[in-house]
């Protein structure tokens, strides 16, 4: 295994190579980005320089150079690195992988052991690290874009120093293509025209990927074509092609997902309404089901608007039926709908705290028996042991109402839904205000 990853160092210069490929940089002075954790004197830095790595995992967006520091890091420390696929490998293959460390272990070589996308290993595979993690017999460095809480394995995570890496800024995408242009490894023996403004739009459509920013440029270059003198001339219209489409971070089953449904439900809360427009857009453009996003626009019409407008239960169920109707792309334009009209209606979360109160009482209290009075009693059996007896039918009343007690003895008296004044909701607060009154008098 150790020999496959000589073979690819060995080809990864060839200028067959992706661009991307031939100028991942091999020292941190090279390395771009991610100053916070290896600038001058910062913490991964010093334990870079100090020999002193141990176990850790990258956490962070495709493109940010997780691979290429766990790599820089193997040299530094002068570790044989090997890299280990999730896809590829089973239990047997760690084993055998953790063996060959072993024995260079005790020949004095230390095996940093790079295991890509870590949260596809299953808990099986996750555990066989473990022994070895303990037994220094490996320095594991796993990457992966999902949050290392929900991933690995607590076991594991406990014995690993987590790294959270960014995406990189627009300025260090810059610099990278500037330095694509220029380098021998890159680009930088052919004359290339191409504007300031247009490697600007690059660094902008990657979206924080290096990878993807460095891919960019070497299709429009290749793309291009040779002007009299023999110059590749970058053109707008090759570029614009070249960028047909800009990829945003969006997982629909890892923690961006997630996240962009929690930007888009505290918009809408906070009566955002450009913010929750923008994070349902997201959200469809990252291919999230539209059924899906107007599922949990029902959930908050009566979360978080409530009976401060009813009304805006209705206006949900309405646009999921037009969402279910429609689909994609027509039903977008319904979504924002209901997305603008949920966060500039008044809000109320009386509902959703009357159910907490509730379902915290149920949970922790006897289950106590329905009252007789409002029990039905349809034998007579029934009738002799008082069931329904004291029913009072509240439509009999002058005021449609009645002193009857409806919640079990133990719970007379308790209240789980308390209205605001909001919007709608004050005149059930007035309304509610008014019954109690009487039937206290």
């Amino acid at each position: 295994m150790f020999g496959q990853i000589n073979l690819f160092e060995m080809n990864r210069n060839s200028q067959e190579a992706p661009l991307a490929s031939r100028l991942r940089p091999e020292s941190l002075d090279e390395y771009v980005g991610q100053k916070h954790l290896i600038g001058p004197g910062k913490i991964l830095r010093q334990l870079i320089e100090r020999d002193q790595v141990s176990s850790m995992i990258f956490w962070g967006p495709p493109g940010v150079g997780k691979t290429t520091l766990a790599r820089i890091i193997a040299g530094q420390t002068k570790a044989n690195f090997v890299e280990f696929s999730a896809v590829t490998s089973g239990i047997k293959e760690i084993k055998e992988v953790m063996a060959q460390a072993e024995q260079s272990r005790m020949m004095g070589m230390r095996t940093l052991l790079f295991a890509d996308e870590i949260h596809r290993f299953n808990k099986a595979q996750q555990d066989a690290f473990l022994p070895w993690v303990e037994k220094g017999s490996i320095i594991l460095v796993g990457a992966t874009t999902e949050n290392p809480s929900f991933e690995i394995n607590s076991a594991l995570l406990s014995r690993c120093k987590v790294f959270i890496l960014k995406a990189l800024e627009e300025t260090d995408l810059l610099e990278l293509l500037h330095h694509a242009l220029t380098s021998p490894k890159g680009l930088g023996d052919r004359e290339i025209r191409i504007e300031e403004e247009q490697l600007a739009a690059i660094a902008r459509f990657a979206n924080g990927d290096a990878r993807t920013a460095l891919n960019t440029l070497e299709m429009a270059v290749l793309n291009s074509r040779l002007d009299e003198s023999g110059m590749i001339c970058v053109t707008a219209q090759t570029l614009n092609e070249c960028m047909n489409r800009r990829s945003l971070l969006y997982d629909k089953n890892g923690e961006e997902h997630y996240n962009m449904i929690s930007a888009l439900h505290k918009s809408m809360r906070n009566s955002d309404p450009d913010a929750a427009v923008y994070w349902m857009y997201r959200m469809l453009d990252g291919g999230e089901d539209p059924l899906y996003i107007a599922r949990r626009l029902v959930r908050f019409a009566s979360e978080d608007v409530g009976m401060a407008d009813p009304g805006a239960l209705t206006n949900a169920i309405a646009v999921y039926q037009a969402c279910h109707f429609l689909g994609m792309p027509e039903c977008d334009v319904h979504l924002a709908q209901a997305v603008v009209y949920l966060a500039m209606a008044p809000k109320s979360n009386a509902l959703y705290r009357a159910c907490q109160s509730c379902k915290k009482d149920i949970e922790e209290r006897p289950a106590e028996p329905v009252p007789l009075q409002i029990c039905n009693a349809v034998t007579g059996l029934m009738k002799e042991l008082h069931y329904g007896e004291g029913y009072v039918y509240a439509h009999d009343t002058e005021e449609k109402l009645s002193r009857m007690q409806c919640l079990p003895d133990s719970l007379a008296g308790r209240r789980y839904y308390e209205p605001t004044d909001q919007g709608k909701e004050k005149q059930v607060k007035e309304r509610l205000e008014e019954i109690l009154r009487w039937k206290q008098s």
